[in-house]
């Protein structure tokens, strides 16, 4: 049998790789192309069996410790996913598939590590079988992935048909009240997009999906007909919000003004005319950095529509940090929670972990003499609030100039986080002129 190999050998291989010369010719790059895709599938392969075995190792100590078993496990995932630098929801569903793969599909775990299948494609043979009982699923996995042969040249829609067609005929109760689940999850996201716009996502049912866009199609079609100058896709969004907020159509010659709510946030210079950006945000949602002349349109537009507008200052001192406040209760009261939310952005201070601040956290715990300050405080997102609790994990601030905090995992393992500069912030920078002269540039 084979060694085990060290975390030391891979960050050899790497930098072997890194420092190595690319060939010449153009077969032999094609050749290195597909020999590094078969490793990354490898590579995944192998990350899949050690996070199950971790999880497993995990448990196995909880339970001596005593840890009632329904807490047994938690924390893993976070420290999965903070090893391989995702955020904690990724490293939950990147630990599932492990768990999945080494214990109840090994075929699609061998045609992983020997590169026929890459993790993108196993994660969806793991999502479409998860309606079966274990001994359909090991079914499944035994007649599409046994033979490495039967995939080739398999395109990831056709792999996806052929794994539901097989769990319908193996199961069709289960896929047919997975569907009905499904329905359970219908929600709706927002997420940034590119030139300060947005994707508003609705997860619905198909009927009301459809419902929902063929009324603003045809109410877009009908203002169109009455010589409305918007495009319909146009109008489709117009309609969108106009109608979810309550707010006017508007006359077409910009998007219809909405409320400035909770947290639009500028420096004075912003405001009277000058560059710095500013952010706007509402609970639960990641603040998005705004050009000063949009923030000053977006502020004008809600004024002049006579709409609640609130334009709140958050000075910072001359090293770009916001000014703290203290108190000694044990639960943030909501100013200083709301500073902790603004001074982090809104964004979890988890390394990696992209999702909207949900809790305010105390860095070293009130039950161990942690205080209820700015200093000791930090934003978290659910998840890593509670992943936080479990056994071994501690966290230390470090650097109080740029709120450094170090969070120390069970395994020993290091990770530091840092407060994001304040919206319009530069670092000062020194470049040098002469031996021994250096000029401070903005």
């Amino acid at each position: 049998m084979a060694a085990a190999p060290t975390a030391d050998q891979i960050r050899e291989l790497a930098g072997s790789l890194i420092a190595g010369a690319l060939p010449v010719a153009s077969g032999d790059l094609v050749d290195l192309i597909g020999a590094l895709e078969d490793l990354k599938s490898a590579a995944c392969g192998v990350q899949a069996e050690a996070g199950a075995r971790f999880d497993a190792s995990r448990r196995t100590e909880q339970a001596a410790q005593g840890v009632p078993a329904a807490r047994q496990g938690r924390g893993v995932a976070s420290e999965v996913a903070l090893a391989r630098k995702e955020s904690p929801h990724r490293g939950q569903v990147l630990l599932g598939f492990a768990k999945v793969v080494r214990t109840e599909m090994p075929h699609t775990l061998a045609r992983l590590k020997d590169g026929t299948l890459n993790e993108w494609r196993a994660m969806l043979l793991v999502r479409e079988t998860s309606c079966l009982s274990a001994e359909h699923r090991v079914f499944v996995d035994e007649e599409l992935c046994a033979d490495p042969g039967s995939l080739d040249g398999l395109g990831t829609r056709r792999l996806v048909a052929k794994v539901r067609r097989l769990a319908y005929e193996l199961d069709p109760k289960s896929v047919v009240r997975r569907a009905s689940n499904a329905e359970k999850d219908r929600c709706v996201t927002v997420r940034p997009a590119p030139d300060t716009m947005t994707y508003l996502t609705g997860l619905l049912p198909v009927a009301q999906g459809v419902a929902v866009h063929a009324a603003l199609g045809r109410d877009a079609d009908a203002l169109r007909a009455q010589g409305d100058q918007r495009s319909r896709a146009q109008l489709m969004a117009d309609l969108l919000v106009s109608r979810i907020t309550g707010v006017g159509l508007g006359d077409g010659s910009a998007p219809p003004a909405v409320p400035v709510t909770v947290n639009l946030t500028m420096s004075d210079q912003a405001l009277l005319g000058g560059h710095q950006p500013a952010d706007v945000s509402a609970d639960g949602v990641v603040p998005e950095i705004l050009p000063a002349e949009i923030a000053r349109l977006l502020a004008a537009r809600s004024l002049s529509e006579g709409l609640a507008t609130w334009i709140r200052q958050l000075y910072v001192d001359h090293t770009g940090r916001l000014v703290a406040m203290t108190s000694k209760q044990r639960l943030f009261p909501d100013g200083l929670a709301d500073f902790l939310s603004q001074r982090d952005l809104g964004i979890c201070r988890t390394p990696y972990c992209d999702s909207p601040v949900r809790h305010s956290d105390h860095v070293q715990p009130a039950d161990t003499g942690g205080e209820t300050t700015a200093d000791n405080g930090q934003g978290l997102c659910e998840a890593c609030n509670y992943a936080k609790q479990a056994p071994g994990w501690w966290q230390t601030l470090v650097d109080d100039l740029r709120h450094a905090v170090e969070t120390v995992t069970p395994t020993g393992h290091r990770y530091q986080s840092h407060a994001p500069p304040p919206v319009g912030w530069r670092e000062p920078r020194y470049v040098r002129v002469a031996d021994g002269r250096y000029q401070l540039v903005a």
